[in-house]
């Protein structure tokens, strides 16, 4: 079965980075369009990063130019570096598979939470 397991979440002063990681097994990793989504309390779980099976990215517009996603399909890795974290990307991060192994629309699309089936249980981040 699919399961993906988040980890590099912690506590970081405003300004600092930090890099998340999330592990697949169980799914043929490289045709997958991959996603990083974030929740915070009292909020709704919105996409933060995506990225599709030939490598083109996507970001919400408030963590252009400060994260950066990236899909290693050698070791069914993907990554999420984080820098110049702000008190407001404080939330409970999570990556997610899109089972859609056919889709070729715009990558923009893979923000919607709605196209995920797999999910991790998720890492958080906490900014100060």
């Amino acid at each position: 079965h699919v399961q993906l397991v988040e980890s590099g979440g912690g506590s970081v002063q405003a300004g600092g980075s930090l890099r998340l990681s999330c592990k697949a097994s169980g799914l043929t990793y490289s045709a997958y369009c991959m996603g990083w989504f974030r929740q915070a309390p009292g909020k709704e779980r919105e996409g933060v990063a995506a990225v599709d099976s030939d490598g083109v990215t996507t970001y919400a517009d408030s963590v252009k130019g400060r994260f950066t996603i990236s899909k290693e399909n050698a070791n069914n890795t993907l990554y999420l570096q984080m820098n110049g974290l702000k008190p407001e990307d404080t939330a409970m991060y999570y990556c997610a598979a899109d089972p859609d192994l056919s889709y070729t629309g715009p990558v923009w699309l893979l923000l919607a939470k709605i196209r995920y089936n797999y999910w991790g249980r998720g890492t958080q981040v906490t900014v100060s």
